[in-house]
């Protein structure tokens, strides 16, 4: 039985590195990437304040569900993203290079 590498069964199921169908993979997969590690520090952040996610939502004004959506990288806006950190006393600020940093809260 011969066993393949995961690079090769992308090759074979995706499309070899450099196809619009690789590259577009590639892309969703490094969003899902970055989305769960914006949950992921959510949580992190909430639970460090001693909050529960029913908590937090009544202080946002959104359900329980909806905070448990954010916090596994789901439905993740900037506007939500604001009056998370807002809610919690997190300050967020953006270094936008050589323009400086905008405050978002």
């Amino acid at each position: 039985m011969k066993t393949y590498t995961l690079d090769e069964m992308k090759d074979e199921f995706i499309g070899k590195i450099g196809t619009p169908e690789r590259d577009k993979f590639e892309q969703d997969l490094k969003e899902e990437l970055q989305a769960y590690h914006i949950g992921e520090a959510i949580k992190q952040a909430r639970l460090a304040k001693n909050l529960t996610q029913e908590q937090l939502g009544e202080k946002i004004g959104v359900q329980k569900s909806q905070i448990s959506r954010l916090e596994k990288g789901k439905s993740i806006t900037l506007s939500s993203l604001m009056r998370l950190f807002s809610a919690m006393e997190i300050p967020l600020t953006l270094d936008m290079g050589g323009i400086g940093k905008i405050s978002l809260c």
